[in-house]
């Protein structure tokens, strides 16, 4: 028991989502008689449920699979795991099975916002006893409580939205990302950008802006207000896929962290969540309006490419509002000029 209780001390000091979900699988494995712990991500392509290995132990180490899970060739309809279906689908607390001869499978779906999304699968050559269960479902309750109190740390409280804090804890990591260099297939519908276009892939950061804010706090009030930050939010979520990344900055700022994309895709995408805001009928207020600066991730410190895009959104919105501008165009056609740097700070 000392060793589990060890475990768990070390599960709740994780500050990452990652790192706790290698920590309870790190604590699930030396139980003993465990042969096998992994976590699977749940998602869904085209309205059919799937499931992807997530992260497992590899020869000497974890393995977490970053790849983006609708491309990722190990993923598999969820009705190829029964057990695991039903659970999910009748909202049971777990699923066991018998896999082939001699392996017992435990199958634990984490329940976030009310959506499965990951679940935790415990192998075992035996039938799992009720004490074993016992001990595994209190160390999973400690890890699903734990898991919440983090989420709601890293999120917005008005909008549900990740706050500024975890864009500046996960930014580095999401710019040191650089996709695979061979040419990726396209998505099924339901779950990528539609018009994928030739050239380079990277990831892309992009400045969100309400236009004219204020005067609709001024005019309809403050309860108006926070209720077109919630459905801009809304259309947010709607607009973009699954694996990219969405922040609001505080007030009427967001921030888009777009994976994976070429250049002329992004191009789009920012430009359809545009006209999807300038079409909403947002009760009372009507019509609002967005600004969107945009730049590459594959060059420059966190706090260059932020500054870069933040550019690109004022010359936006001292240009006419309602538009979006790519940095890179800008310094080309000459309406911005590159900021002085020394030593890699960006002197203002």
């Amino acid at each position: 028991m000392k060793p589990i209780l060890q475990n768990l001390v070390e599960m709740t000091g994780q500050r990452d989502h990652l790192r706790l979900e290698i920590s309870v699988l790190s604590t699930l494995q030396k139980l003993s008689g465990i042969t096998q712990v992994r976590a699977l991500e749940m998602f869904t392509i085209n309205d059919v449920p799937q499931v992807r290995p997530r992260t497992w132990q590899g020869a000497s180490d974890w393995i977490s699979n970053d790849e983006e899970a609708a491309k990722d060739p190990h993923r598999e309809p969820l009705a190829h795991y029964p057990a695991l279906h039903a659970c999910v689908s009748e909202r049971t607390a777990h699923a066991q099975a018998r896999i082939g001869k001699g392996r017992y499978t435990l199958w634990l779906p984490v329940w976030m916002h009310d959506k499965a999304t990951t679940c935790l699968e415990i192998s075992q050559s035996r039938p799992f006893s009720a004490h074993r269960l016992d001990v595994i479902t209190g160390i999973f309750n400690v890890y699903q409580n734990y898991q919440s109190l983090l989420d709601y740390s890293e999120r917005d409280a008005l909008t549900g939205l990740y706050n500024r804090k975890t864009f500046d804890e996960q930014f580095s990591r999401h710019a040191s990302y650089r996709p695979p260099a061979t040419q990726l297939t396209e998505l099924p519908q339901a779950d990528c950008h539609e018009d994928v276009a030739d050239g380079p892939r990277q990831q892309w950061l992009a400045v969100v802006d309400i236009d004219h804010f204020k005067q609709v706090n001024d005019r309809f009030g403050h309860l108006y207000g926070d209720e077109v930050l919630i459905l801009l939010a809304n259309i947010l979520r709607s607009s973009f896929r699954t694996h990219d990344r969405i922040f609001r900055f505080g007030g009427e700022e967001f921030v888009v962290l777009l994976r994976s994309t070429s250049l002329d895709v992004a191009h789009k995408v920012f430009n359809r969540f545009r006209l999807a805001v300038q079409e909403y009928p947002f009760p009372q207020v009507g019509q609002v309006t967005v600004s969107i600066g945009f730049v590459g991730t594959a060059l420059g410190l966190p706090v260059e490419i932020l500054g870069q895009a933040d550019q690109a959104l004022y010359y936006a919105k001292e240009h006419g509002r309602n538009q979006v501008c790519f940095y890179d165009d800008l310094i080309a056609s000459g309406d911005l000029v590159t900021q002085v740097a020394h030593d890699d700070v960006e002197l203002f």
